[in-house]
């Protein structure tokens, strides 16, 4: 391969790196700042329900972790 080709190829790489980070960012983390977010505002809207949500997902997620 030649020195240009191999240059051409990083930079393509390094571009396309970037640009999945960035579409990461974009699509994963601002959707999910957002659940929480609404998340924690309904938590203190409605305390009693959050806290029978976050006990029924902890028994599921201890029966299906249990040995």
């Amino acid at each position: 391969m030649s020195q240009h080709a191999k240059e051409t190829a990083n930079r393509v790489a390094s571009n396309a790196g970037e640009m999945a980070q960035d579409a990461a960012k974009h699509y994963v983390q601002a959707p999910a700042q957002d659940l929480f977010g609404l998340a924690k505002s309904y938590a203190k809207d409605n305390p009693d329900v959050a806290a029978c949500w976050a006990f029924a997902l902890g028994v599921i997620v201890g029966w299906k972790l249990k040995p």
